[in-house]
C-alpha cells in the first residue's frame, strides 16, 4: 500500500471540510455555485490554496471568487472547530483553471460535432458494427462514455490484423488452459471415488 505523506491528507480532510462549509454554512449566494476540487498546503501548514470550478461565465466565476474570499476567515474559523489542527491554514481561493479549460474545450467539441452533423464519418474508419468489442479486453477502459473505442485505431487497419490476432491467442491460451485445470479437477475426483 502506497504511503501517503502528511499534507496528503490533510489536503484531501481539507478539501472535504471546506466542500461541506461551502455547500452548507456559508450564507453568501455568491458562492453557491462554487465546487471545491482541490487544496494544497504549504509544507510548513501556514498557507493553503484552495481550487475551485463553478459554471458559467468568466464575470460569474469572478464573481463567485470574490465570495469566497470574504467567506474565508468564516471558513478558516469554522475549520478550527471541526479539525484537530495546531494551525489552521490561511485559504487562498483560486479559480482552477485546469477544469475551466476543459469545460470550455468540451464546449467546443460538442459545438463542432453539431455543425458537423453526426453522420460525417472519416474516410476509412472502421464502421460501428465492424468495430472490435473492447469491453472484453481485460483493463481495456471506454472513452468519455463510449464503449467502441475504435477510434484510435489506424485508419488503414495496419494494426488491427495483429491487434485482434494476439486477442484471440489470448483467449484461446486462457481457454486451454481452463480446460486443462478442469481435466485435472475431474481427473482428482474419478482418483477420489476409486473410478479411475
Amino acid at each position: 500500500m502506497p504511503k501517503f505523506r502528511r499534507t496528503d491528507r490533510i489536503n484531501e480532510q481539507l478539501k472535504q471540510e471546506i466542500s461541506i462549509l461551502v455547500r452548507d454554512e456559508v450564507r453568501d449566494p455568491r458562492v453557491g455555485l462554487a465546487t471545491i476540487t482541490a487544496v494544497q498546503t504549504s509544507p510548513e501548514l501556514d498557507h493553503a490554496k484552495v481550487y475551485f470550478t463553478a459554471l458559467g461565465e468568466e464575470d460569474e466565476r469572478q464573481e463567485i471568487l470574490v465570495g469566497l474570499r470574504s467567506a474565508s476567515p468564516f471558513i478558516r474559523h469554522e475549520l478550527g472547530k471541526r479539525l484537530h489542527m495546531r494551525r489552521i491554514p490561511e485559504l487562498h481561493f483560486e479559480l482552477d483553471r485546469v477544469l475551466a479549460e476543459a469545460m470550455r474545450i468540451e464546449l467546443l467539441l460538442a459545438h463542432a460535432r453539431a455543425t458537423m452533423g453526426t453522420e460525417e464519418t472519416v474516410e476509412g474508419a472502421i464502421p460501428d458494427e465492424d468495430a472490435p468489442d473492447f469491453d472484453l479486453v481485460e483493463g481495456a477502459l471506454p472513452v468519455d462514455g463510449d464503449s467502441s473505442a475504435g477510434a484510435d485505431r489506424p485508419a488503414n487497419g495496419a494494426e488491427s490484423d495483429d491487434t485482434d490476432a494476439a486477442i484471440d491467442g489470448d483467449a484461446r491460451s486462457s481457454g486451454d488452459s481452463t480446460e486443462a485445470v478442469t481435466d485435472e479437477a475431474d481427473t482428482a475426483d474419478e482418483r477420489r471415488d476409486g473410478t479411475a
